[in-house]
């Protein structure tokens, strides 16, 4: 059952634009409760860049990720997966990123 969480996120990662991405790593980045192990401080300063490069409301106010219902979902959902799989989760949206530029 717990892979099934993993690929419920994943297709739902899938679904989204770069926007919703980069706003979706930017909050596992910057989030305290997830068990997410690599630097995320670097990760965070480099999504946070990216995103103030396509989108700029992001760049000239200050953004309420709440009106984002889907990545506020899908923040939840990861949150509520154990740590190996929410780093695997991790992973995989990094690389979209990172194959996306």
């Amino acid at each position: 059952m717990e892979n099934q969480k993993v690929k419920y996120l994943i297709d739902i990662i899938n679904d989204m634009d770069v926007k919703d991405k980069l706003r979706l790593a930017i909050c596992i980045s910057r989030s305290k409760w997830s068990g997410f192990i690599y630097n995320t401080k670097e990760n965070y300063e480099k999504f946070d860049a990216m995103l103030k490069e396509v989108d700029e409301e992001y760049r000239t106010t200050l953004t309420n990720f709440a009106k984002y219902k889907l990545v506020i979902f899908a923040m939840a959902k990861f949150m509520e997966m154990p740590n190996e799989e929410q780093n695997q989760t991790a992973l995989y949206l990094f690389n979209c990123i990172n194959n996306a530029e």
